[in-house]
This record gives structure tokens, C-alpha cells and sequence, in this order.
């Protein structure tokens, strides 16, 4: 987890709510210059660090309201840090809290550089990013309803109906059940199941547009990988952003949840953690183009046949998500199509 390093002559932390924020700002020595609540009104907010403005840095947990007040930063030249909110423990792992000393705590991990920052998303594809994250979650309701049609199925011990995501597959679906009420139950499931057809096609469309225009050239990159159509490619492309952020392939692979992360104390292996730290639409992203790769791809299917005599069923689907995850690190890092040829025989 990196920290943030850079000294500044002021520092403030930043207790942020949804209609309010408490700030609390401190000097070099650590000295409490500021401590009071604030609305959050941005001219109010630049008033009250006006007298700061000089020499400033912002630190703010990652919770879903920061984005106004990153861009406010960013518009007037002020220096904006992102917590990360899983390891700020001496915040949230306190004896006692309350706004004004989370505020203070914060603004004391910023200025000792012990604060673990997070990426902050630029402002001009984030609202894409936050539209395919919500088109994710849309799919997953629609699946939900293909599930429940399914179990109504065996419940009525029917024969199995097969795939049903087309529409033309699910014509007298409805009709198979005898029971009126269990027909009505399945009738409303088909009811939402068009409706989400409609909206998910809606906003796959419109985020493609959105893609071409922020990065072509790396969306046609990801494409070259086997089996990986346009959704995987978009999922991929939002959530990194831009390769250039990631240090090493080591730490790409540990933001998008594909290594073990070990703990190991006096030389021992403890065991390991952080399963879920980190980017888990990478890791469902990655996941699913590695079940895609194997589809009609015959050497693919060699590469997994190997990796399953090596590490067995369970896991060797794992390892090639996080070998897909490798080969798009450096795929975007050298601006070069995929090569499958070399990747099956690495």
C-alpha cells in the first residue's frame, strides 16, 4: 500500500458527510491552525482555506461523496489525496470517534506519511467508468430473474429450459407452468427480463460511443485478446485507465485481486489476506475473459489443459486470469497487440 509522502507547509484533513464536512488544518509542526465544521458549499469551503491556499494539501477517506470535492481541488490548483478507507484502521479502529477527531486524525496520517492513498479517477471518464459499473449491476439483476425462472422450473420438476437469454427462446416459456400463481411469478420475471434487455443494450451503446472517443486505440488493444468482445474490453479499459499508474506488473496484479497476498512473520508463512483489496471489477473482468479465451481456441485450451495437471481444476482457471491480467499489463505498457502464439508458450 503506498503512502503519501510530499510535505506541504499546510495540511488539512477532511471528515467529509453529504451535507457537511468537518476540516482540520495543521502546520509543519503539527500545530492545529483550523478545526471547525463547514456546509459543503464550495465558495464557503474556499473562503474558510483561503488563509492556507498558499501551500495546501487536502487528505479525504474514499467514500462515494468525494468526487465534487476532488474536482474543486483540481480547478483551484490545491493538492487532493484520497484515502484509502480499508487501511486508514487508526480512524476507523479508534477507542472513540466522533467528526472532530477523525477530522484530526486524518490531517495527522497526512502530515507523518502514514496516509495509504487511493487513485483518484480523473473527472473526464469517470461518470463512463460509474455507467458501466452500473450497467454491471443491472446484468446481474437480469440474472437474477433468469435464475428464479429456473428454479420455478425444477420446483415444477419441468424439463430443463435450456438458455433463455435470447428472446426468441423464451416464447411459451410461461405456459409451461400450470400453476396460475407460479405463471404469474414467471410472467413478471419475463416482464423485467425485456425491460433490462432493452436498457442494458441502451447503455452498452452508449458507453462504446463514450470509449471511442476517450481511447480507441487502447480499446482496440484489448480487443486483440481471444475471446474478448466489446463489454470485457470497456470493463478493462474504465477501471485501469491508464497503465502508467501501476509501478510494476507485481502491483497491477495485486490491484485487480489475482495474486495471494501472503503474511509471513519471523520468517513463517501466516497465512494469507486482502482476498477482496483491491479492484474486484478487474478481477470479475479478467475472470470472464478467461473463460471467453478458452471458447474455440484451441490453444488456449492446450495452455489450460497443462495449467490443470499443474494446479488442478479449481485454480487453473484462476492462474490464467491472472496470466491474461500479465500479458494486458505489458500489451498496454508497449502499446502491442496480443500475441497468443507467445502467450500459450510462455
Amino acid at each position: 500500500m503506498p503512502y503519501y509522502l510530499v510535505k506541504h507547509q499546510y495540511t488539512c484533513g477532511v471528515d467529509l458527510h453529504g451535507r457537511n464536512l468537518y476540516l482540520c488544518v495543521l502546520d509543519r509542526d503539527g500545530e492545529k491552525l483550523l478545526h471547525r465544521r463547514v456546509g459543503c458549499d464550495p465558495r464557503r469551503l474556499l473562503k474558510v482555506l483561503d488563509p492556507f491556499r498558499e501551500d495546501l494539501v487536502i487528505g479525504v477517506e474514499c467514500m462515494f461523496k468525494w468526487y465534487w470535492l476532488a474536482d474543486l481541488c483540481a480547478d483551484n490548483d490545491i493538492e487532493f489525496v484520497l484515502g484509502h478507507a480499508l487501511d486508514m484502521r487508526a480512524v476507523h479502529g479508534a477507542k472513540s470517534g466522533n467528526d472532530r477527531m477523525d477530522a484530526e486524525r486524518i490531517a495527522r496520517l497526512l502530515l507523518g506519511g502514514l496516509f495509504p492513498y487511493a487513485y483518484v479517477y480523473p473527472v473526464g471518464m469517470r461518470s463512463t467508468r460509474d455507467l458501466m459499473r452500473r450497467r454491471s449491476f443491472h446484468v446481474r439483476r437480469r440474472s437474477d430473474l433468469f435464475n428464479h425462472i429456473q428454479m420455478k422450473g425444477l420446483q415444477a420438476n419441468l424439463d430443463p429450459f435450456g438458455k433463455i437469454a435470447r428472446p426468441s427462446l423464451r416464447e411459451g416459456l410461461k405456459e409451461r407452468f400450470s400453476d396460475p400463481a407460479v405463471r404469474c411469478s414467471v410472467e413478471a420475471d419475463l416482464s423485467l427480463i425485456d425491460l433490462y434487455d432493452v436498457v442494458v443494450e441502451r447503455l452498452e451503446k452508449s458507453i462504446l460511443e463514450s470509449a471511442k472517443a476517450h481511447d480507441r486505440h487502447a480499446l482496440s488493444l484489448l480487443k486483440s485478446v481471444n475471446g474478448v468482445g466489446d463489454v470485457i474490453a470497456l470493463t478493462l479499459l474504465y477501471e485501469i485507465h491508464d497503465i502508467q499508474r501501476f509501478e510494476s506488473v507485481g502491483r497491477f496484479l495485486s490491484y485487480s485481486c489475482l495474486v495471494r497476498c501472503k503474511k509471513t512473520s519471523d520468517g513463517k508463512v501466516k497465512g494469507v489476506g486482502g482476498k477482496k483489496r483491491g479492484n474486484l471489477h478487474l478481477k470479475d473482468g479478467f475472470s470472464e475473459a478467461a473463460v471467453h479465451f478458452l471458447r474455440g481456441n484451441a490453444k488456449g485450451q492446450a495452455l489450460h489443459s497443462r495449467l490443470v495437471k499443474k494446479h488442478g481444476t479449481q485454480k487453473a482457471l484462476g492462474v490464467l486470469a491472472a496470466k491474461l491480467g500479465r500479458a494486458v499489463y505489458f500489451m498496454l505498457l508497449r502499446n502491442t497487440p496480443f500475441d497468443l502464439d507467445r502467450f500459450v508458450t510462455a
